[in-house]
């Protein structure tokens, strides 16, 4: 009984290394093929502004040489050229449900009456990251999902902040900058939301919403504290991006 035992414990460590393996190429394949897309567009761009142009002629490598600068990114692709992003929908919406229930989603679905019948938008709400200091949040609306996803990402690429990280807890000495550099206070509404530098190991002590957009900004440990209608997701995370700006002395007034 103990050899068949073994035999099928070896059986299924086998089965779950190749599932494993699996994933991983596939993970691969899928990285090369969105890579490949990127390389394209970028190929095919025609810049259509002198910032534009300078980058694709290679003048500006970085893009904090635009950001410090305070210069207006009008092109999606000036980004992209510049930094490896990922993106992230923020659940805005809510799907129905009875009772008035139902679980979050990245959709939120308006109606308009006219003579023909009812008439259905679609918006969301995007955050885009390169998980070293570079954040951005953007909204985008449309009559179908996909367009308007889109467009949520694209906006959120060209309103792209540089944001200072740092180790700056009193019960933290690190070097690392995983955490913001000293407490700072964002509001939107009526939402306000205060972040606390926090050690390292402590993680997001916050909303779900606002760790999508925590991660993408490559800050992994912070304290928060929020007053007002936090159930409003769009100001939620409006908040959130005005108190990370304070972090950086060019966006403060």
């Amino acid at each position: 009984m103990a050899e068949e035992k073994t035999e099928e414990q070896i059986s299924q460590e086998m089965l779950e290394k190749e599932l494993e393996k699996e994933i991983i190429e596939k993970q691969v394949v899928e990285r090369s093929k969105e890579e490949m897309e990127r390389d394209d567009k970028i190929a095919s761009w025609v810049p259509k502004t002198k910032l534009g142009r300078e980058v694709k002629e290679g003048k500006i490598k970085k893009i904090d040489e635009i950001l410090d600068a305070k210069q207006k990114i009008l092109e999606e692709q000036i980004v992209e050229k510049l930094l490896n992003l990922k993106s992230d929908l923020i659940s805005i919406g809510q799907s129905k449900g009875k009772f008035g229930g139902g679980k979050r989603r990245a959709w939120r679905q308006t109606q308009r009456k006219t003579k023909e019948g009812n008439v259905p938008t679609f918006s969301t709400m995007a955050v885009v990251g390169d998980g070293n200091g570079h954040v951005g949040v953007g909204m985008g609306e449309a009559k179908e999902t996909l367009p308007a996803r889109d467009k949520a990402i694209r906006k959120a690429k060209i309103n792209i902040i540089k944001i200072i990280r740092g180790c700056s807890s009193f019960d933290c000495n690190c070097s690392e900058p995983h955490t913001i550099p000293f407490q700072v206070e964002g509001k939107s509404g009526s939402v306000r939301i205060t972040l606390i530098p926090a050690p390292q190991g402590t993680g997001l002590v916050i909303g779900n919403e606002l760790k999508k957009v925590l991660k993408l900004a490559g800050i992994k440990d912070v304290y928060s504290k929020t007053f007002g209608s936090i159930r409003t997701t769009f100001n939620f995370v409006q908040a959130c991006m005005d108190a990370l700006k304070k972090t950086n002395p060019i966006y403060r007034k």
